[in-house]
């Protein structure tokens, strides 16, 4: 997310290049300091939206006064705000390379609708066993599928854009349609098969298709207008140099501003529960951590190549938090434990993830330079 005078994150060595080394430290190298400086940045958004919490007590009911798919809008607008530059990145004409990768798509798919959302079950059983109300939370935010704030991750650590937003895209239409049938499966049908005590939820499809629609939908199709408007007037060279450094510094500007009304919005409930916010942080850390490991070197083993893999990565370990929290707060209520378990989960995936792309950039070294075939068919942020 870098400043308009200074060198973009997309522009790190060439993939073609041999992975020398220092490959993270000449990335960081070519951020500005305001980009260099991402973790220090949301942790002092984290501690802001906490002091205005504590020092606004009314703060909470003003953000929740009015909602848009279940989600505070101030907090949706930062959200939109934070996804547009993004998705104005984006080579729409370069996706159908996307599609035509079935290593990539048959692989997400997997990992996004099978073995997550199992894992997440999994964890939640094993290490919440005594807290049914956290253990549904933390199932359900398995089932919320990334559509978002991933993809900011993913263009950071130098992954494939257009593979970002097919498989952002693809992950918001199997929401839609399996969010309800996967909810029935892991709440009720497994753990009646396993011996376990059930929970009963319904999920409103409705309110399940407006989210993608709002928080995918929108900036989706500004960032596409965006795009083929400015090509079509000056041309791709034009847009990419003059365009997108000017809209670029949205994204950061966004991200903080989402996370101080985040923190300032639930901070309350986070700071008066601490024991059980360690204890739901646990399972989501094995989460985040083993998802986007066992993503990376399942795209290493297959040949999907460094931008592929991690794009693979990011879309599986990431989640759709704002779905998730809409859901359990419409299905259990805003005060119940399903709730504050979706609310941790972005308070934990936000630093971790910032910090996996780091761990991204430095993995790098480890895949072929120019031999992958993924690499070489869509250019990515790794050779812009």
């Amino acid at each position: 997310m870098p400043t308009p005078d200074s060198p973009s994150p997309a522009a790190p060595p060439s993939a073609e290049a041999p992975h020398a080394a220092g490959d993270v430290d000449g990335v960081a190298a070519k951020l500005s300091v305001l980009d260099r400086l991402l973790p220090a940045w949301i942790l002092a958004a984290m501690a802001l939206g906490l002091g205005l919490g504590a020092v606004v007590p009314g703060i909470g009911e003003a953000l929740e006064a009015v909602e848009v798919a279940g989600v505070s809008v101030p907090i949706a607008l930062g959200l939109l705000v934070m996804m547009y530059p993004v998705l104005a990145k984006v080579r729409y004409d370069e996706t159908g390379a996307v599609l035509g990768d079935k290593r990539l798509m048959v692989t997400s798919l997997l990992i996004n609708w099978l073995l997550a959302p199992a894992f997440m079950f999994a964890l939640a059983w094993l290490l919440l066993p005594d807290l049914p109300e956290y253990r549904t939370g933390l199932i359900v935010v398995g089932l919320a599928r990334c559509i978002a704030m991933v993809l900011v991750w993913n263009d950071l650590a130098c992954g494939d854009r257009e593979a970002g937003a097919v498989l952002v895209a693809i992950n918001s239409v199997f929401q839609v349609v399996m969010f309800g049938v996967l909810g029935w499966f892991y709440l009720q049908l497994l753990p009646s098969w396993l011996g376990l005590p059930t929970t009963s939820a319904e999920f409103s499809v409705g309110a399940i298709t407006l989210s993608v629609l709002v928080f995918l939908g929108i900036p989706l199709i500004a960032g596409f207008l965006t795009r083929t408007l400015g090509e079509r007037r000056r041309g791709r060279e034009w847009y990419e140099q003059q365009v997108l450094p000017r809209i670029d510094p949205l994204t950061l500007g966004g991200l903080l501003f989402t996370i101080v009304l985040l923190f300032a919005l639930q901070g309350d409930q986070v700071t008066g529960h601490p024991l059980q916010v360690a204890r739901i942080a646990l399972p989501l850390t094995a989460y985040f951590l083993v998802t986007f490991g066992v993503s990376m070197l399942v795209g290493r083993l297959i040949g999907l190549g460094y931008a592929r893999s991690t794009t693979l990565s990011f879309t599986a370990a990431g989640n759709n938090f704002e779905l998730a929290i809409a859901v359990s707060i419409a299905a259990f209520g805003a005060a119940s434990g399903q709730a504050l378990a979706g609310i941790v989960g972005p308070l934990i995936e936000v630093p971790i993830l910032v910090a996996l792309v780091y761990v991204a950039l430095w993995a790098r070294r480890f895949f072929p330079a120019g031999s992958s075939h993924s690499d070489a068919a869509t250019p990515t942020a790794a050779s812009r």
